[in-house]
């Protein structure tokens, strides 16, 4: 068993609780590989910004759960390196199993995620409240989840969302005993969530009335990329073919994050920087075969774009 402890990483209940009462919420970044963990820590030591390191089941199979573990600890000692000794937090996005979840809190994972959203309700509270009874032994945060996000994320997928019912959310709070709530408002997973014509709108409505019902409780937002269309553009302009690909305006994640929303994931924006970036490279340059010549500028891309999202949606700049 490794202690996330020992390997300079926090929860993120502390993160969250400040996060509440400065009106700004934490950036939860999805990496897979080493250029999207370094440009993460760029742009959050520039920022000042704390961050939360966020993996799927899909991305601890592909990085590998003992390489994860020292890249982990790896970012700790780079943000360190970089000048800023930024709070860093080791996330599980989606874990659907409590084994998943255990293993994860074994291998150093700081916080996890049991999204049993696609269980009935009692299920739903039965295996929460499993994962939370393992995780707070070890000091490890918990974040479930109700409501049902429409799009696809890796090894998540629905066809079609389901809001999050405000009745519901403090009776889940009471009896799982879970540290945060990601919710169903009108968010989606991956790049394409709304066709042309349509106007994505977030029920923030929904937002203030689960507030009501559970007032400080940190509450978190899934799919809330806002699939910029000058770089859907630029992918497309490069021999990509991202037709009618529409994400969540920017202005109303910044609304959201001002109230009890203290982590918003952001994972969709980043595939299509890094996507955009080596596009243009390989059509540029087609004689250009060293990965460094075009993973370098995905990287630079991607830690542009966060760096945006943490001043301009998120707030979280200067928090550190």
């Amino acid at each position: 068993m490794v202690n996330y402890k020992d390997l300079g990483l926090v929860n993120s209940q502390a993160l969250f609780a400040k996060a509440i009462t400065g009106g700004y919420a934490i950036p939860a970044f999805n990496f897979n590989n080493m250029e999207q963990m370094q440009a993460i820590i760029m742009a959050c030591v520039e920022t000042k910004s704390p961050v939360i390191l966020q993996v799927s089941s899909g991305a601890r199979k592909y990085a590998n759960q003992t390489l994860l573990r020292y890249m982990a600890q790896g970012a700790v000692e780079y943000a360190k390196e970089l000048g800023v000794n930024i709070p860093i937090v080791l996330h599980l996005d989606h874990g659907d199993t409590f084994e998943l979840c255990k293993s994860c809190i074994e291998y150093g994972f700081s916080s996890v995620m049991i999204d049993g959203s696609h269980h009935d309700y009692n299920k739903n509270v039965e295996l929460t409240a499993q994962v939370v009874e393992y995780a707070h032994k070890h000091d490890v945060t918990v974040e479930g989840e109700l409501g049902v996000l429409a799009g696809v994320e890796d090894d998540v997928k629905a066809e079609h969302h389901t809001y999050t019912q405000p009745e519901e959310v403090e009776d889940f709070v009471k009896k799982t005993g879970v540290d945060s709530l990601a919710i169903s408002i009108g968010t989606s997973h991956g790049a394409f969530k709304f066709k042309p014509g349509q106007e994505p709108q977030i029920r923030l409505d929904i937002l203030a009335e689960i507030e009501k019902r559970i007032p400080g409780f940190p509450i978190v937002l899934h799919g809330a990329s806002s699939v910029p269309q000058d770089i859907v553009a630029e992918i497309n302009q490069y021999g990509g073919k991202l037709k009618d690909s529409i994400g969540i305006p920017e202005a109303q994640l910044r609304d959201a994050a001002k109230s009890a929303v203290c982590k918003i994931n952001i994972d969709s924006d980043g595939r299509l920087a890094m996507t955009a970036a080596i596009r243009k490279v390989f059509v540029e340059q087609p004689a250009e075969f060293d990965p460094r010549k075009y993973l370098g500028p995905a990287r630079e891309k991607l830690k542009a774009v966060y760096i945006h999202k943490i001043q301009n949606v998120l707030g979280s700049n200067d928090k550190a």
